[in-house]
């Protein structure tokens, strides 16, 4: 009898997980109904941070491009999201969208520039447009300028599904606008996993894996390997648009140094990835539960909680360079987002 040979990523606890993920979604939906404002609140933090990590990782464990300027791409959708708002009228929801286009039309003149970089001149080519877009925000009246703004009361009062979510839950309008910030996240965190999983499952996420394991090697198959740098880089430099506009939506006050702060949007994304590992989806999910935990364990202890985090990263890259979940999943071989192929030989 002839074998047959098919090529499968697919694994029993990958099966398992996908319908474990697909509960706790549904739990998660429904959750406000619920859950108390403050845990709301938390998860919102958890998911537009796992949003940003998942991007970064993207970036820099599945293409080498390893950036310190994701901070550009935040601000300057989230302060696109402001001007449309203010400016144009547009609905604050509608206005999410615009967050990610114009996040990515700067994407397309920054990565002309950081491209002819590489390695640590890449990294330092990031930080810098970051800052020059910083400083030219910062002189954008319409929006504040240096000072920064606030989202109108009228633009708030009549951000979709806010209403409905009053009436519905009995709740204030600003607890109602905490949940349907929540319901967003979820779903741009949700999309953003699903979409990258799906990516890496194609024939260009395999080129994708073959780049971050050996450049020359996927040149040499007749991997583009600068055409994939560029539609990584822009969709990434999208997702984090979005999450930057929905980031400040929920907060409803911008300013240069919040909207563009490097600590906050990419030293702790970095944290986050390095920590969980760096080059699987599953590494940013225990990475950002591990953040959280220890950002609320050692908040109160000032520039100590900071110098914990440090101690922390350098411990894994020291003793796990493949963040915790690398180090579990060699022990167990266990994978929830397998990407692996594997062939599978039946008689």
């Amino acid at each position: 009898m002839a074998a047959t040979h098919t090529v499968t990523t697919r694994t029993r606890a990958a099966t398992i997980s996908g319908i474990a993920a697909l509960v706790l979604l549904g739990v998660a939906v429904v959750l406000p109904a619920f859950a108390s404002r403050s845990l709301i609140q938390d998860l919102f933090f958890i998911l537009t941070m796992l949003t940003l990590a998942q991007f970064w990782n993207l970036l820099a464990g599945y293409t080498g491009l390893v950036s310190v300027g994701q901070q550009a791409f935040v601000g300057f959708g989230a302060y696109m999201l402001f001007g449309a708002v203010i400016l144009w009228g547009v609905n604050p929801v509608a206005a999410l969208f615009l967050s990610g286009v114009f996040a990515l039309l700067l994407a397309i003149p920054t990565a002309f520039f950081v491209f002819r970089l590489s390695g640590a001149y890449f990294a330092i080519g990031t930080w810098v447009v970051a800052e020059i877009v910083r400083l030219t925000v910062a002189q954008w009246q319409a929006v504040g300028g240096g000072t920064g703004t606030s989202l109108p009361r009228d633009a708030r009062d009549a951000i979709w599904g806010v209403a409905w979510i009053e009436r519905v839950f009995d709740v204030r309008s600003s607890a109602a606008l905490d949940i349907l910030a929540y319901w967003l996240a979820l779903a741009l965190a949700a999309g953003t996993i699903g979409g990258i999983y799906g990516f890496l499952r194609t024939r260009r996420g395999l080129a994708l894996a073959a780049l971050r394991d050996n450049v020359e090697a996927a040149k040499s198959v007749g991997v583009d390997a600068q055409r994939m740098k560029w539609i990584v880089f822009l969709v990434a430099a999208f997702g984090t648009g979005i999450a930057g506009g929905l980031i400040f939506l929920q907060n409803g006050r911008i300013s240069p140094d919040s909207a563009f702060a490097v600590t906050q949007w990419t030293a702790f994304v970095i944290f986050i990835v390095v920590i969980g590992g760096i080059g699987t989806i599953e590494g940013p999910i225990l990475g950002v539960l591990v953040f959280f935990f220890l950002q609320k364990l050692l908040a109160d202890y000032g520039a100590a909680y900071l110098i914990v985090l440090g101690l922390l990263g350098i411990g894994v890259m020291l003793f796990a360079p493949r963040g915790l979940w690398g180090l579990f999943a060699r022990r167990t071989g266990i994978a929830l987002f397998p990407t692996q192929r594997r062939l599978d030989i039946r008689r």
